[in-house]
């Protein structure tokens, strides 16, 4: 799982589309708004986020609405931190 989410997070389109997501639940179509890409290469960056739980999307009518998963981020985060012995409070192991 890990591998998935390093590797999602690695492409800045799917960084930026997180970050919109975190202000609030977007539909394929707002998201498509903020890009200047085709909606196979856009729905290529849900699948990648999907498949790392990184967001989750239900369909509602004729669109699939995409949401933020912040604890699959949050605990990415978590281990990122404690595998190079980083302290979120500024504390780091010797």
């Amino acid at each position: 799982m890990a591998t998935k989410v390093y590797k999602a997070l690695a492409d800045p389109t799917r960084r930026k589309i997180l970050q919109l997501l975190r202000e609030r639940e977007m539909n394929a179509g707002e998201l498509a708004d903020h890009f200047e890409y085709t909606k196979p290469t856009l729905s290529r960056h849900f699948s990648v986020l999907q498949e790392a739980d990184l967001i989750q999307g239900t369909r509602q009518g004729n669109y699939i609405v995409y949401r933020l998963n912040v604890t699959v981020l949050e605990e990415t985060i978590w281990a990122m931190l404690d595998m190079f012995g980083l302290d979120p409070r500024g504390n780091h192991e010797k």
